[in-house]
């Protein structure tokens, strides 16, 4: 708690708020029969694929978000490698497989949309208020997709795992509405939402042969060409 607490604290926007927390947990970790040193030394968390995030923008985002103003940036996306011009409201900070994403009304999209906080190039608070979105449509938004990213159409995803990857996949929760069911030779069947297919594909790449996409025909077919371009390189 005490390394999740320490992470979401970039640019100090939380740490006067969080501090008693953190002094609670080192007086619980230490009332044991071993000290809170003792027990930090023993566990090892290790983050994975984070990717440093400019302070100063950290910072200036976290104050337009509570002030609810504007902002005024310059994005590059590397999806596509391009850079473009945004106006949007802040509407939440989000923390997603150890990286930063802030969720916005696009004024130039005039849409819901996700930004990496590394994306940012340059950044300017506005004085102009905030567009505001209800938290409830936010989380709507946010359950018909998987991952991070969310444009697109609202679609159901089936995959099949072999018996032997099962016996992990069965306990892993890739989305809050997925549905999961054993066949009569083993095999799990995970059905759940996406949008964007771009980190649904990652995932299913990562289980190799041990993974069958049975519907939509359209991201069995992406899967495929990812498998088939992978052995051209490694052929």
């Amino acid at each position: 708690m005490q390394h999740l607490l320490s992470s979401l604290d970039q640019g100090g926007l939380i740490g006067p708020h969080i501090a008693p927390l953190m002094a609670r947990l080192d007086a619980i970790l230490g009332a044991g029969e071993a000290s809170a040193d003792e027990v930090r030394k023993r566990i090892r968390l290790l983050p994975f694929g984070s990717r440093k995030v400019p302070l100063e923008h950290f910072s200036l985002i976290g104050s337009a978000l509570l002030k609810r103003r504007r902002l005024k940036m310059e994005y590059y996306a590397r999806s596509t490698n391009e850079h473009t011009a945004r106006e949007v409201s802040p509407q939440r900070l989000v923390h997603s497989r150890e990286n930063w994403y802030l969720d916005t009304w696009c004024h130039l999209r005039n849409d819901l949309r996700s930004f990496s906080i590394d994306g940012i190039r340059r950044i300017e608070m506005l004085d102009t208020a905030s567009k505001e979105i209800p938290l409830k449509t936010l989380d709507a938004y946010l359950f018909e997709s998987y991952g991070i990213v969310r444009g697109g159409e609202a679609q159901r995803a089936r995959l099949r795992f072999s018996p032997e990857r099962a016996r992990w996949v069965a306990s892993e929760v890739w989305h809050a509405d997925q549905k999961g069911t054993f066949d009569a030779e083993g095999r799990y069947i995970l059905e759940l939402p996406f949008r964007d297919d771009r980190e649904l594909v990652l995932d299913i790449l990562r289980h190799g042969a041990e993974v069958e996409v049975l519907s939509p025909v359209a991201l069995r077919r992406k899967v495929r060409a990812q498998h088939a371009e992978a052995a051209k390189l490694n052929g």
